[in-house]
């Protein structure tokens, strides 16, 4: 598990997982990889490790820029570094041809390499969210300014991260890192008969106080009637706190339809035809995207789940569940494009009922 990795409270800048020297390769690519790091202590002394000598390198500022070496799980050393030098691999077209760093709008300040990060929507509409807390990333967002909408939230769910310390407490906010002409506001829901329906649930990030009170902002929102939110949604978001306790890490998209939707071979308005208090849009569907990653195995399994977003008067349909190649047919979106090509299109082509 990750636990021992994620002891420090200081904020994780960057993070490279790699097992025995046969995963070596695949977990390297399917992380933020370097080839090596180097450094001066602050006693002057230099330091230079490679791929080949650590488990984990992380990067960590606050006062100070601190580098924690990790060899085989096992023990780390902890340096105060000056003259840091890192070098990233050469850019490997034939590794990984649909990862967002190939993108004109890539910005790793955001940290769109990681793996939850879906391929985010190339045009200047797009505001695109990092929400940290506790030294950790909590969740990140794509909001569409041109629709006033959550394109999707996307976060990881591992130990420590998903254990519950505190108590959940509402506090709804609009978002100020949006600008204030396209950001969802607090009277769009107040009267409209809709819930605001989280999609990186505060029960998924009850490690501290803080990062409950970033669940609640806006951006996190979607327009959703009680029924479902507090019904059939809720029972999956329950389901997936379960599903993390069985993998090392579970990178998590949960997202609803603002497009049009293709669903078999047809395609319709992603929308229902009324509006949350004249302003945002309502999703006809909502759904999550699933990749799990067991460390010791070294293997990944995924899956893609589907609802039909039925108002208070109707009655709920089944879930859906499906591979990933399946969801990104209906949506559009291309899931988990940060894997290496080839464990992506093997782990996105079909899932196994019996992991999920």
């Amino acid at each position: 598990m990750k636990k021992s990795l994620f002891s420090c409270s200081l904020l994780l800048i960057a993070c490279i997982f790699s097992t025995t020297v046969n995963a070596q390769t695949n977990i390297q690519k399917a992380q933020r990889d370097i080839n090596s790091i180097s450094f001066t202590d602050d006693k002057g002394s230099s330091h230079s490790f490679t791929s080949e000598e650590y488990d984990s390198v992380r990067v960590l500022t606050e006062i100070n820029t601190g580098v924690k070496v990790y060899i085989e799980d096992e023990y780390s050393y902890d340096f105060i570094a000056h003259d840091l030098n890192i070098e990233e691999p050469a850019d490997d077209t034939n590794g990984n041809a649909n990862r967002n760093s190939r993108s004109p709008y890539y910005n790793p300040a955001k940290k769109m390499w990681k793996l939850e990060w879906p391929h985010i929507k190339e045009n200047s509409s797009q505001s695109w969210l990092l929400k940290v807390s506790d030294g950790m990333d909590s969740y990140s967002v794509e909001w569409d300014n041109s629709k006033i909408a959550n394109r999707f939230t996307c976060y990881q769910m591992y130990d420590p991260i998903y254990n519950w310390n505190v108590s959940r407490t509402d506090d709804f906010q609009e978002d100020s890192e949006l600008p204030a002409a396209t950001r969802s506001r607090l009277s769009d829901y107040s009267g409209s008969g809709f819930s605001r329906g989280h999609l990186c649930p505060a029960a998924d990030r009850r490690y501290s106080t803080a990062m409950v009170k970033q669940t609640c902002l806006l951006s996190n929102m979607q327009p959703q009637y009680q029924n479902h939110n507090g019904g059939q949604w809720a029972t999956l978001e329950g389901y997936v706190r379960n599903w993390a306790q069985n993998y090392d890490t579970l990178y998590v998209v949960k997202a609803a339809t603002i497009d049009d939707v293709k669903i078999d071979g047809v395609t319709q308005t992603g929308l229902r035809t009324e509006k949350c208090n004249n302003r945002l849009l309502v999703p006809k569907y909502f759904y999550m995207a699933l990749l799990g990653y067991k460390k010791a195995s070294n293997t990944y399994t995924a899956v893609g789940i589907w609802t039909y977003h039925f108002s208070n008067s109707e009655s709920q349909r089944p879930v859906e569940y499906m591979s990933i190649d399946a969801l990104e047919e209906r949506t559009g979106i291309d899931f988990f494009c940060n894997l290496p090509d080839d464990i992506e299109n093997a782990v996105e082509a079909t899932y196994t009922s019996s992991d999920w």
